[in-house]
C-alpha cells in the first residue's frame, strides 16, 4: 500500500512538472494559438481567413453549374458553383466548404482562379496549380484535388443542363 501511495504522489508530482513546463512555455511565446497556425502556409492563412465568394447560386438557374464532392477519408465537403454568361465565360463563382483550413483555402482560390475564364479555360485547372500557389504540403494535397474535382464537376452539371436545353429547343423546331 506504501508502494502505490508512493507511486501516486510520483506521478501527481511530474504531471505537475509538465503542466508548469507547458505553462511557461506558452506564456513565452505569449499566444498559442499561432503556433498551430504556423503549420499553413501564408496563402492558405489568407484564404481561410479571409475566404473569396462564400455563398450559393441558384441551382436551378441554367447558367448555374453545381459541383458537390467529398472525401470520405478525411470528411472535407466542397460545394462549388459556377454562373456562365452568354459568351461562355465564367461571371460569378461561389462555393460553401466544410472542411479544415487547406480545403477551404483550396475552393477559395478555385473560385477566384476561374472568375473571367471560359468554360474550356476552367477546364484545365490541375490541382497541383492550386497546391503550388496556396504551398500545400504532401499531406494537405487531397484538399486541392476536392478543388479540382468540385470546378468539373461544376462545369460538367452546367454542360449538361445547357445541352439538355439545346435538345429541347432542337425537339420543338
Amino acid at each position: 500500500m506504501v508502494l502505490e501511495k508512493d507511486q501516486d504522489t510520483l506521478i501527481s508530482q511530474i504531471n505537475s512538472m509538465a503542466l508548469n513546463t507547458t505553462s511557461t512555455i506558452l506564456r513565452s511565446i505569449g499566444q498559442p494559438l499561432k503556433v498551430a497556425a504556423a503549420t499553413y502556409h501564408k496563402n492558405v492563412i489568407e484564404h481561410y481567413e479571409n475566404p473569396r465568394n462564400v455563398g450559393s447560386l441558384d441551382k436551378n438557374d441554367k447558367n448555374v453549374g453545381t459541383g458537390l464532392v467529398g472525401a470520405p477519408a478525411c470528411g472535407d465537403v466542397m460545394k462549388l458553383q459556377i454562373k456562365v454568361d452568354e459568351d461562355g465565360k465564367i461571371v460569378d463563382a461561389k462555393f460553401k466548404t466544410f472542411g479544415c483550413g487547406s480545403a477551404i483555402a483550396s475552393s477559395s482560390y478555385t473560385t477566384e482562379w476561374v472568375k473571367g475564364k471560359t468554360v474550356d479555360e476552367a477546364l484545365k485547372l490541375k490541382n497541383t496549380v492550386i497546391a503550388k500557389e496556396l504551398s500545400l504540403p504532401p499531406v494537405k494535397l487531397h484538399c486541392s484535388m476536392l478543388a479540382e474535382d468540385a470546378i468539373k464537376a461544376a462545369l460538367s452539371d452546367y454542360r449538361i443542363k445547357n445541352q439538355q436545353q439545346l435538345n429541347e429547343v432542337t425537339k420543338k423546331e
